[in-house]
């Protein structure tokens, strides 16, 4: 019977149990999932404000749209390894307050599918673009983190009527026909698909070091699971990966016209910090990069609170009327300490008995007389215009 009860409990997965728990942070968030049909045979599946769907009344019914987003919106992109869920687990808490926050499935990874044989990443950002319009965006600022750093580059040259901001982690736009195969090379892969399509243990944790400053230490049986659990369709991801290489072959870089933010963990192992600096020169006076410490590849996972102040601060700023907590925080501050005076001044006065004369300093007394009879000399010396009554009389008697 222990035996039977034992073999029952490998036969949970860890990393399913772990998506249900994030799950339910998510709408504790704000967040609830909605499929959107694109066009028939294609549909992508998003996480989308709470506000913006009906809540079905049974299990049967689907929620339907039933409002505009009344924040500016913030999208977030995934990378190639995971679904929006693991990728920003640790962004939407900080987010969702400030901002209608929408985090999609691109297509062939969780609940997104598509029966169309396109698969660049211009393809995932025309698609993409039309699941937002379907959702009532009309504006948003696109955070895209490495995969999705290439899907949001590209969402914005297309459609920069839609696309107000970028913030781009883990991703350098071609500036080289061979820069893809230099930076795998550099992590010891010959491609993107021995990399990122791993078929065994060791290669989920080869994975992981690559893209981590710090080696973590994770039981075996999580990187199975997390195998198990992250990589389905992988035809159609060998595909995704293919088109994406052939993407770099194309070292043009558009000129973007809105504001971008290169948010680079400053030990990033694929794609170093000098490339980014590269890349920030070749787009211009509208890219900024910063770095952040102890931080690899996975920087928003790494270093979650450190690149959320720095993501709130370029929003703000990109964002006319957003202010960050800690703007907000300074405000209330200053706020306060002003009540606080005037509180004090108020209550001094409520301490004077004015029933009974008082007596002022011998100092203060000839300082104010001093000043008093100053202005008046000044007044008797300095000859006063004449208002417009006395001009009026003046005028009649004459």
């Amino acid at each position: 019977m222990e035996k039977k009860i034992s073999n029952q409990g490998e036969m949970v997965n860890l990393v399913t149990a772990i998506w249900s728990l994030l799950r339910w942070l998510m709408k504790m968030s704000g967040l609830r999932t909605y499929e959107v049909e694109i066009e028939p045979g294609t549909m992508m599946r998003f996480w989308v404000p709470s506000e913006t769907i009906s809540k079905p009344k049974n299990s049967d019914e689907k929620p339907k749209l039933v409002s505009k987003p009344s924040k500016p919106v913030v999208v977030l992109v995934h990378g190639f390894c995971g679904d929006g869920l693991a990728n920003w687990q640790f962004q939407l808490g900080s987010l969702t307050k400030m901002y209608a926050v929408y985090v999609p499935d691109l297509l062939f990874f969780g609940g997104s599918f598509t029966d169309k044989p396109e698969r660049s990443p211009a393809f995932q950002a025309k698609y993409l673009a039309a699941g937002l319009r379907k959702l009532g965006v009309e504006k948003c600022s696109v955070v895209g983190f490495s995969y999705g750093g290439a899907v949001a580059f590209k969402m914005a040259e297309l459609y920069p009527e839609l696309v107000q901001a970028i913030v781009i982690s883990g991703l350098v736009l071609a500036m080289m026909d061979s820069m893809l195969l230099t930076a795998m090379q550099g992590v010891g892969y010959s491609s993107c698909s021995e990399l990122l399509m791993p078929t065994s243990v060791k290669g989920v944790k080869s994975l992981l070091a690559a893209g981590t400053h710090r080696n973590l230490w994770l039981p075996r049986r999580l990187h199975k699971d997390f195998l198990e659990v992250m990589y389905s369709n992988r035809k159609e991801r060998d595909e995704l990966l293919e088109a994406f290489e052939i993407s770099y072959k194309d070292i043009n870089i558009p000129n973007f016209s809105q504001r971008i933010l290169l948010l680079w963990g400053e030990n990033d192992k694929i794609f170093k910090l000098e490339l980014a600096q590269i890349m920030k020169e070749k787009l211009g006076n509208n890219a900024r990069l910063q770095g952040i410490k102890k931080a690899g590849h996975l920087v928003h996972l790494e270093r979650p609170c450190v690149y959320n102040r720095c993501l709130k601060q370029f929003l703000s700023s990109a964002l006319p009327g957003i202010e960050t907590h800690d703007q907000v925080e300074v405000h209330t501050q200053g706020f306060k300490a002003e009540t606080r005076a005037a509180l004090g001044a108020h209550n001094q006065l409520q301490q004077i008995d004015y029933t009974r004369p008082t007596k002022m300093p011998q100092s203060l007394a000839l300082s104010s007389q001093r000043k008093f009879l100053e202005a008046t000399q000044t007044k008797k010396m300095t000859p006063q215009p004449p208002t417009q009554q006395d001009n009026t009389s003046s005028s009649l008697r004459q």
